[in-house]
């Protein structure tokens, strides 16, 4: 165990830790919901959105690489199963058991909404608590602001491509 690296953390690293676990579930869970939507979407534009978020599940599971990593060098473990996931979700996974693209769309702007809001309320926690957590989430965190934008602009795309042909 890294312990200068543990010693400048002026927070509850056990706690940390485990708030970083919990954002860890979230991406893993984030990558299979882009991954296994982009596999099963139907509709207009699908070739757009499969671009989009295959694009999405390699961030999502880079950003479980960085997490995993940040809590190996506190000390910790990674969450070790996929069944624990479920279970320390901030954001939950929702099933595309609706392949249409504007429901595979609003699925997954949710999940970037519930994503930017954890990992903001992750900077309030570690701003001056522990420098490197902190550039660790804020980098994931402009990821997830983008990925909401990129996943409304291809909505709003729909949105409008569907107006025009009524």
């Amino acid at each position: 165990m890294a312990q200068k690296g543990r010693e400048i953390v002026k927070m509850n690293v056990d706690e940390l830790i485990n708030l970083l676990n919990k954002a860890l579930a979230d991406e893993w869970l984030a990558y299979y919901q882009y991954w296994i939507g982009a596999k099963v979407v139907k509709g207009p534009m699908k070739d757009a959105v499969i671009s989009e978020l295959t694009l999405h599940a390699t961030e999502e599971l880079a950003h479980a690489e960085l997490l995993s990593t940040r809590i190996i060098q506190l000390g910790g473990i990674p969450v070790l199963s996929p069944a624990e996931w479920m279970k320390i979700t901030n954001c939950g996974y929702d099933i595309p058991s609706d392949p249409w693209v504007e429901e595979i769309l609003k699925q997954n702007i949710k999940g970037e909404q519930c994503a930017i809001k954890t990992y903001n309320s992750l900077l309030d926690i570690t701003r001056t608590g522990d420098p490197v957590s902190y550039n660790v989430i804020l980098s994931i965190l402009s990821d997830e602001v983008e990925h909401e934008e990129d996943l409304d602009a291809l909505r709003e795309d729909l949105e409008l491509m569907l107006a025009r042909r009524q």
